[in-house]
């Protein structure tokens, strides 16, 4: 059996294999138009939205821009806590779309305080909920809040690519306007699918720009079960089928969710390491290396008993190692990758 504990992709779920098995589907057919309404609605429950999801056929990243694009204009400003490699890329979105960017940075593995974000002057804030490259988990509610107390009409964006189906997620009654995520994280499914969850109030203010990221024309031809652009239909048959199954029993996943991460973390700190995030997210767990053992020794003996695990990204490369249970893991496979990280420590640490 090979273990992929990498934080995305991740191991599938078995209603995802079972609908990849399946003949190609035609997008413009009666059958595929079922499959896209159908998964449309179960994406606003998993989001806990009253407004809209859409379904792009691309990674979390271009629906990242996406959202970007289609709710603020050239000039407006916006505020982005940096605090790891996808801040970071929020940030970067942001400067590329043209606006003007205030950037407070953090050291990896911390997350802004509301009082960080309580400023005025700005018609949105950028936040990423799971902070994947470091394990870091923001309090999306607590900065919602603290800024739109000093800019009513300011709009939040959040990357929700590692919490969707993974941790607690509700985009309005977080203060989130819009979120971003995708296929291959939470929902277990191959990567090749972004989505963007609109609240009402997102809707509202939607200012539409580029020509395959234009969220209205998607919006519309969404809404009829359709794309407007050729969509990975295959792909989003797999999302429906997988979110039909973990659904009903969200609040069962989201305990064994945490309890596998959770006992990732129990198993470094037997073994002394510590840990990258101060506030943990239940998507990762993310350990600096030991002293004087090399990520690539890591790996290796991770990959000598069939595993895939992450290293470190941007100014954590190479001194970071990073572990998840996201995929299909039910909790005695995670039992069984918390000896096997044991036996891995055991062999890589030096003889106390």
């Amino acid at each position: 059996m090979d273990w992929l504990l990498t934080p995305g992709p991740v191991r599938l779920h078995p209603k995802a294999l079972e609908a990849l098995a399946r003949p190609q589907l035609h997008h413009r057919t009666e059958a595929a138009r079922e499959v896209f309404l159908k998964a449309r609605g179960l994406l606003r429950e998993a989001f806990r939205t009253e407004g809209e999801v859409l379904i792009l056929t691309g990674s979390g990243t271009l629906a990242m821009e996406a959202l970007v694009k289609n709710l603020f204009a050239p000039g407006e400003r916006v505020l982005v806590p940096v605090y790891g490699k996808f801040s970071e890329r929020f940030y970067e979105i942001a400067l590329e779309a043209g606006l003007v960017v205030e950037r407070l940075d953090y050291p990896y593995g911390d997350t802004p305080r509301p009082e960080d974000v309580a400023k005025e002057g700005y018609a949105g804030l950028l936040l990423v909920h799971s902070e994947t490259s470091t394990g870091a988990l923001a309090d999306l509610p607590a900065l919602a809040r603290a800024f739109k107390e000093k800019n009513p009409e300011g709009l939040v964006g959040a990357d929700m690519v590692t919490s969707l189906l993974v941790g607690e997620v509700a985009l309005e009654a977080m203060g989130v306007d819009a979120a971003a995520s995708g296929s291959q994280k939470g929902l277990m499914c191959p990567p090749g699918l972004g989505f963007v969850a609109l609240s009402p109030r997102a809707l509202e203010r939607l200012k539409p720009r580029g020509y395959y990221l234009d969220l209205a024309r998607e919006l519309k031809a969404q809404k009829e079960g359709e794309s407007a652009w050729t969509p990975a239909i295959n792909l989003v048959l797999a999302v429906a089928a997988v979110l039909e199954e973990v659904l009903p029993r969200l609040e069962e996943h989201l305990a064994l969710k945490a309890w596998q991460n959770a006992l990732l973390y129990g198993v470094g700190e037997e073994g002394g390491l510590r840990p990258v995030p101060k506030r943990f997210s239940p998507a990762v767990a993310a350990f600096y290396l030991p002293e004087g053992v090399p990520y690539a020794r890591v790996k290796e003996a991770f990959a000598q008993r069939g595993a895939v695990i992450a290293g470190g990204q941007g100014p954590l490369k190479g001194k970071v190692f990073r572990l998840s249970l996201m995929g299909a893991y039910d909790r005695y496979e995670a039992l069984g990758v918390a000896a096997m990280f044991r036996e891995v420590l055991e062999e890589i640490l030096p003889a106390s």
